[in-house]
């Protein structure tokens, strides 16, 4: 049973397919969402003060996750009816920070059988046998992993951080180049690294207004 609560798809692969039910209603994943970006993430349990916090959050950011043509898929291990009623409560009685009247449209899945927590390693057994860790999945329009997040139980997750890095993965795809330490929208990216001597040396020599050489492996450009 360790094995299979351990199992994790890894960045690359396609993503698992799963048939579930949902706050929204039934969910064929990832069929359902070709042609988007998914944010895919599980929390422990329903009623539980972090995970409050985080779905308001992640809710109050939905719009701004859309806009990047994304989607948010929520799971625990808890009934559709336990998912009802915790979101109910959040937008008639929390308020957080400057949140309040927090409504989650976003679907929520009910994994009472724990079988899309084992498919996706949400589950491990060394924090939690009966919930699933903070576990945060990007899958891209054609349904493969892109990045794999994971935290424990007893620390919030950064969701600036994650829209970050959804920005950062449409990026690359979009322009070819890669992303420095701390990036944000709007600054240099990285060139790729010339891949022979002789481009090395052109790369060092040419003076290209578009590209700030560093040097012949480290190199910088503003996108337009």
């Amino acid at each position: 049973m360790t094995e299979t609560a351990n199992r994790l798809p890894l960045i690359g692969d396609p993503a698992p397919e799963f048939h579930a039910e949902t706050t929204q209603g039934p969910v064929h994943f990832p069929n359902d969402y070709k042609g988007k970006w998914v944010i895919f993430f599980s929390h422990p349990a329903d009623f539980t003060p972090v995970c409050t916090t985080e779905f308001m959050t992640f809710a109050s950011m939905q719009e701004e996750f859309r806009a990047l043509n994304c989607e948010l898929l929520g799971l625990s291990i808890d009934s559709t009816y336990s998912h009802i009623a915790w979101l109910r409560t959040i937008k008639e009685k929390i308020e957080f920070r400057n949140l309040k009247n927090i409504e989650v449209t976003f679907p929520v899945i009910s994994d009472l059988k724990m079988e899309v927590s084992r498919l996706y390693g949400m589950l491990q057994p060394s924090e939690s046998t009966t919930q699933a860790v903070r576990a945060v999945f990007i899958i891209d329009p054609e349904s493969k992993v892109r990045a794999i997040l994971y935290y424990p139980l007893s620390a919030g997750r950064n969701f600036q951080e994650v829209k970050r890095l959804l920005i950062s993965l449409q990026t690359t795809d979009k322009h070819g180049v890669a992303t420095p330490a701390d990036w944000q929208p709007g600054e240099e990216v990285i060139v790729p690294t010339p891949g022979s001597c002789g481009a090395a040396k052109d790369r060092v020599e040419t003076k290209d207004p578009s590209v700030r050489v560093v040097d012949w492996f480290l190199s910088f450009k503003k996108l337009s």
